[in-house]
C-alpha cells in the first residue's frame, strides 16, 4: 500500500480526519478508485474511502451528493463527510453491517426489501449502475445498497437489474435462490412477464405479489 499512500501521508490524513471528528482505525480494502479504511465518528463505525493517486476517475463528489439526496430514504447508510486531502477526494459514510448478497442466500424478507429499495431508487430517478453484481447489496436484519460511485440521475433500471440477478440470470446468486425456494419455470416466466409489465407501467404490484408467494 506504500506506493498508494506513504506512512507520512496516512498520518496527515488521520490528523485531518481527527479535526473533523473522525477517527481512522484500520485498513479495510483496496478498490479500483480508492483505499478503504474503517473508523469511528460520533460513536458509530464508518467507512472511509480515499481516492487512489492512480484512480481512473473522480466520482466521490457525485457520490456524496447522491448520498445526501438519499439521506431520509433508508436505502443506503448516511453520509458523514466529504472533502479533499492533498488533491485527493475522500468520502466517509456509516458502515453497513451485514454480508454482500453475492456471498449470501437471501431470505424472503430480504428479497422484498431489495424490491422495495430498488423501486424507491427507480422512482427517484437514480440508477445505481452496479446493482447486477451483487457486491453492493448488503443483507442483515435490514438491506442496504452501498457504493453509489457510478450512480447518476438517468433512466433507472434498478428493479429489473436486481430481479434478473436474483432469479433469472446464470449466476451463483440466482442458482442459490432458485434452489432455496424450489422455483420452477412457471414462476420464472411469470416474473419475466411481470418485469416486462413494470418496464411499461412502472407498477410493481405483480412483482410484489410473486415475491410474496415465495
Amino acid at each position: 500500500m506504500e506506493h498508494l499512500i506513504t506512512q507520512k501521508e496516512l498520518e496527515k490524513f488521520k490528523e485531518l480526519l481527527g479535526k473533523r471528528g473522525i477517527k481512522l482505525e484500520k485498513f479495510y480494502s483496496k478498490g479500483t478508485t480508492s483505499l478503504v479504511f474503517t473508523g469511528n465518528a460520533e460513536g458509530k463505525k464508518v467507512i472511509i474511502k480515499l481516492e487512489r493517486p492512480d484512480s481512473p476517475r473522480k466520482n466521490f463528489k457525485r457520490e456524496a451528493e447522491i448520498l445526501k439526496f438519499l439521506e431520509r430514504e433508508e436505502i443506503t447508510p448516511r453520509l458523514v463527510d466529504y472533502g479533499v486531502f492533498e488533491g485527493r477526494e475522500f468520502l466517509v459514510r456509516e458502515f453497513a453491517e451485514g454480508e454482500p448478497l453475492l456471498y449470501a442466500t437471501p431470505q424472503k424478507k430480504h428479497i422484498l426489501q431489495i424490491l422495495e429499495k430498488t423501486y424507491r431508487l427507480d422512482a427517484l430517478g437514480i440508477d445505481h449502475g452496479q446493482i447486477q453484481g451483487g457486491k453492493h447489496i448488503i443483507i442483515n436484519d435490514t438491506v442496504w445498497i452501498i457504493d453509489f460511485e457510478k450512480a447518476g440521475f438517468r433512466k433507472p433500471k434498478n428493479v429489473t437489474s436486481a430481479m434478473a440477478m436474483i432469479f433469472l440470470n446464470d449466476n451463483i446468486i440466482a442458482k442459490r435462490v432458485r434452489e432455496k425456494f424450489n422455483l420452477d419455470t412457471r414462476f420464472l416466466n411469470a416474473l419475466r412477464e411481470a418485469l416486462r409489465e413494470y418496464k411499461r407501467t412502472k407498477n410493481i404490484e405483480k412483482i410484489g405479489e410473486l415475491l410474496s408467494s415465495l
